[in-house]
């Protein structure tokens, strides 16, 4: 018991019990918008303006936990940052993701979306006109091949109706519109701080979502959803959405960006195993054969020496956001 209550005392002061919440709390995202729809005849944008909406209020206790006297006041150019960060970020990734879950498991999605550090460092090359070394290209190509495996492994045991193509696509485009969130990034947490811009573009996200909603949704349907939909929801909001962002933050304070990002690698993990206790998704050899080549691939190429290679799965909690 002693040794029990040691290592968890340490495990506070190094950083490692925040970090792993963190990877917990945002895999289990996809096992929530499953569950939603499970529970009742839900939409995509329905499923997403319940989880904002809840969310939108802890998007503000994040800004206000920011907070500090030393704080660069924003500009007119900040804002126009954030509100595009909250465009691709939270909103379109998050969109395009919940489309693609109508579709395809759990698992299959946490695979695909693990991939966009290979989006963040081809646009990265296409910036700075950089051409990819061999390391970089065998990286790439074991995450694809990995990801192919268990895409064809999904599509033969579900049935090559193409619904399971469409909703790979639809999470891949939420990779993509995420990759660039990522990048925009960069201009714009060393000037606003970190957990504030995720509080920040989480909130205008949240926004954007609300009036999305608000325009093609039937807000009188949402008083007849069943409690269910509510539960997860809410349970999306605040372990997958804000709270993991307040936890990195904690492990970032104590071990650093870059040992924090390292914990990312839990997540594709982490959702698989929830999907199969949670969902009853079936766990394959094609599937962890698949997942061990992304996770592989992903490592490789955040091993690499020069800048634009350096990219974690998990470094988007550098800046305190997820994917979805």
């Amino acid at each position: 018991m002693n040794n029990l209550t040691s290592f968890y005392q340490r495990s506070l002061r190094n950083g490692v019990f925040f970090a792993v919440l963190s990877a917990t709390g945002f895999s289990l995202k996809a096992v929530f918008v499953k569950l939603s729809y499970a529970a009742a005849p839900v939409d995509a944008v329905t499923v997403l303006a319940i989880r904002m909406g809840l969310a939108l209020p802890l998007f503000l206790w994040l800004i206000w936990l920011s907070r500090s006297p030393e704080q660069a006041r924003l500009t007119l150019a900040d804002g126009v940052r954030i509100l595009l960060l909250g465009l691709f970020g939270y909103y379109l990734s998050s969109l395009f993701d919940f489309y693609g879950l109508q579709y395809i498991s759990a698992g299959l999605e946490r695979l695909i979306l693990f991939t966009y550090p290979t989006l963040v460092l081809l646009l990265q090359m296409a910036v700075s006109r950089e051409r990819p070394g061999s390391r970089t290209l065998t990286a790439m190509g074991l995450c694809y091949l990995g990801l192919g495996i268990a895409l064809a492994h999904d599509i033969h045991v579900e049935g090559s109706d193409g619904q399971i193509l469409l909703g790979a696509l639809w999470v891949f485009a939420s990779a993509v519109t995420y990759a660039l969130y990522y990048m925009g990034t960069a201009a714009v947490v060393r000037r606003v701080g970190s957990m504030r811009l995720a509080g920040l573009a989480g909130g205008a996200s949240s926004v954007m979502v609300l009036i999305h909603y608000a325009v093609s949704g039937d807000v009188q349907q949402l008083a007849a959803l069943p409690g269910s939909v509510w539960l997860h929801g809410s349970l999306m909001a605040l372990i997958s959405t804000v709270l993991p962002i307040y936890w990195m933050a904690l492990a970032i304070q104590r071990m650093g960006a870059t040992h924090a990002a390292a914990f990312g690698n839990l997540g594709p993990v982490l959702t698989v195993f929830a999907s199969w206790a949670l969902l009853g998704e079936a766990i394959t050899l094609y599937q962890i054969a698949g997942l061990a080549l992304v996770l592989f691939g992903v490592s490789r190429l955040s091993g690499a020496k020069t800048t634009a290679t350096q990219v974690a799965p998990k470094q988007q909690s550098g800046n305190c956001g997820s994917t979805g």
